[in-house]
């Protein structure tokens, strides 16, 4: 068993098989007082102790097959939390299993949960609580062995007031009153399929759901669901063209959830319930690649899991491919093709960011010591699917390579694999090909920082109208600016807006007599589709354009996804006349932003931390 340098539990002398939660949600102290029953296998004779990963929990109490057992809390680590060290009353042979009962409370400032008040949901008039587990904080909900390499099924009980409603990343297993408490309702949920504990999810609130296909449904507040219902209502045919590809859909269940603004990812595939930000009802459709990326995690993610956060790349640079393909099936093979350009120029965002000699745009980086949350770009993403791109060329075309993908998921479904595990199975699959493998630079592609040593040769028929109006602009002098209409966007989807967008987010910043044109003829300010308005603000802050910061701010705070929030306020932040109104903003606003972005948001504008708090 490879060793997991994000978590401390002994999962190399034992492994978690299954999860029984009690939980009840407390909105007044915002804290889940919990108990949770873990079935652990031993894997090693004379087994007599224990280590899971804790976050910040108050373990009230611990016992083995119902006799009382010994714990300590170990020394608090930086990111990974405490050890929780259990001692058993007995012995344990391999292969035996044993139900550990942990009692507990949550903090307030767990990790993996946000507490919303009336005041920031769109209702307004009742509480509402998210988690959010990947990478590592499932730990600051459950005690348990918080790495991927696990996986358990799990059953679960939750106790809310009887106002709300309590979904989860299981199917729906029923509720009752609480016999505890008639003034709460338990609900129930099952998870029978095996998955890791960064996947477990619970959404409370005044939520409300409509059926949009025969085995999907959308949850939201009741001023997002209908909204979501249209905007997401190709799920079914998005799950069809996915199960083509890939193979049956084994999770039952395809909800998608969509959260109050301040979640701080585009979508996470928890199984049976996708999250899902409302920066994606843009209201014509043209933001649902992102269910395609989430229904995709289905196969290559939550099936077929990455064995430490350092192999992120498998699952993600395989679901973008997934996603990817999903679009040639359902658009064409030059819509896949201009998608792929537009990911190459957001690596070369990525690298630019960290700097092309940082180790944390390896494909494959070694964590050790850092911090999973502090590691997340595009890299694991855009390079991952730059190298299959890369191999599909090389093996014979995307018909050739999906089979290879298909086969890989059947070969290592319910469990947890490596970069090298998946290469092995590369060479096995394409046995009669590995000449041409073995001419791959290996370690370049996943063990040196930078951009890949290959680029793409993509089709850009879809992207060329988008370059010919970006070198337009960029070239365009003053008297020029005359010479653009309000026409030149019409011709154009709302995906070729963005990259023409990003393009000149790749150049120097344009004149300000350029930009205020632009607003002029394209009345950009009045996009509501939150990519276009994230890249046009950019673009505005760039050129110093005094008048954008207010409305990039606002954006920054309005909503919470990381991927627009941390560029925004950076784009303020090193605008040196607004500089100290971009560390204002924020420490306004940090109370109410999502524990992970605001803690991220710190680090890019250097706030001190002890120092921001207490503002």
């Amino acid at each position: 068993m490879s060793s997991d340098p994000c978590s401390f539990s002994s999962f190399a002398r034992c492994v978690t098989k299954h999860l029984n939660l009690s939980l009840r949600v407390d909105f007044d102290r915002r804290v889940i007082g919990a108990k949770v029953e873990l079935t652990v296998e031993a894997l090693e004779d004379r087994f007599s102790a224990l280590t899971l990963d804790t976050s910040d929990l108050k373990v009230i109490s611990v016992n083995a097959n119902g006799q009382e057992a010994r714990f300590t809390m170990g020394p608090k680590h930086s990111f990974k939390g405490t050890p929780l060290e259990i001692t058993l009353p007995f012995d344990l042979s391999r292969g035996q299993h044993v139900i550990v009962e942990v009692t507990y409370e949550t903090s307030p400032s767990a990790k993996a949960l946000q507490w919303l008040s009336p005041e920031q949901t769109a209702g307004k008039k009742q509480p509402y609580l998210f988690s959010q587990c990947q990478a590592h904080h499932c730990r600051s909900m459950i005690p348990c062995q918080d790495s991927p390499s696990v996986k358990h099924t799990y059953y679960a009980q939750v106790s809310v007031p009887k106002e709300l409603v309590a979904v989860m990343s299981a199917m729906r297993d029923g509720q009752e009153v609480d016999p505890q408490d008639n003034s709460h309702i338990v609900y129930r949920f099952r998870q029978p399929v095996p998955m890791p504990s960064y996947l477990i999810a619970i959404v409370v609130g005044a939520l409300e759901s409509r059926e949009i296909g025969p085995r999907s449904r959308v949850w939201s507040e009741k001023e997002y669901v209908d909204k979501a219902a249209f905007e997401f209502s190709e799920t079914e045919a998005m799950l069809k063209t996915a199960e083509g590809l890939a193979g049956p859909y084994v999770w039952g269940q395809y909800d998608i959830l969509v959260l109050p603004p301040s979640f701080p990812y585009g979508g996470m595939e928890n199984p049976c319930l996708t999250f899902a930000t409302p920066t994606l009802l843009a209201g014509d459709r043209s933001l649902s690649n992102v269910i395609a990326h989430e229904i995709s995690h289905s196969w290559t993610g939550n099936l077929v899991t990455n064995k430490t956060w350092e192999h992120f790349w498998l699952n993600e640079g395989h679901t973008v491919y997934l996603e990817r393909m999903i679009g040639r099936c359902m658009e064409s093979e030059q819509f896949r093709q201009f998608k792929a350009m537009g990911g190459w120029k957001d690596l070369q965002d990525s690298v630019n960011t960290f700097g092309s000699n940082n180790p944390l745009t390896n494909l494959v980086p070694s964590l050790q010591d850092v911090d999973p949350d502090d590691a997340f770009s595009s890299v694991p993403y855009e390079k991952g699917f730059a190298l299959l791109y890369h191999l599909e060329e090389l093996m014979g075309g995307p018909e050739v390579f999906m089979g290879f993908v298909k086969s890989y998921i059947q070969m290592f479904a319910y469990s947890s694999v490596t970069s090298e595990e998946w290469k092995n199975y590369l060479f096995t699959y394409f046995k009669d090909k590995v000449d041409i493998l073995n001419k791959v630079d290996w370690n370049a592609w996943m063990f040196t920082p930078g951009m890949p040593p290959v680029k793409p040769q993509y089709d850009t028929s879809l992207a060329d109208a988008c370059i010919a109006l970006s070198q337009r602009w960029i070239k365009a002098k003053d008297q020029d600016l005359s010479g653009f209409k309000q026409s030149d966007l019409k011709s154009l989807s709302t995906h070729q807006v963005v990259e023409f967008l990003s393009l000149l987010l790749q150049e120097d910043p344009l004149p300000l007599t350029h930009v205020m044109k632009m607003q002029d003829v394209y009345d950009l300010n009045s996009s509501m589709n939150s990519e276009i308005r994230f890249r046009w603000l950019r673009l505005c802050v760039r050129s110093k354009w005094e008048e954008a910061v207010p409305i990039a701010l606002k954006m920054a705070t309005d909503q919470g996804r990381m991927k627009f929030t941390r560029p925004l306020f950076k784009e303020v932040f090193n605008f040196d006349k607004f500089h100290d109104e971009a560390l204002r903003v924020f420490v306004a606003h940090r109370g109410e932003m999502h524990p992970v972005t605001a803690g991220l948001v710190a680090k890019d504008l250097k706030v001190d931390a002890s120092l921001s708090t207490s503002l």
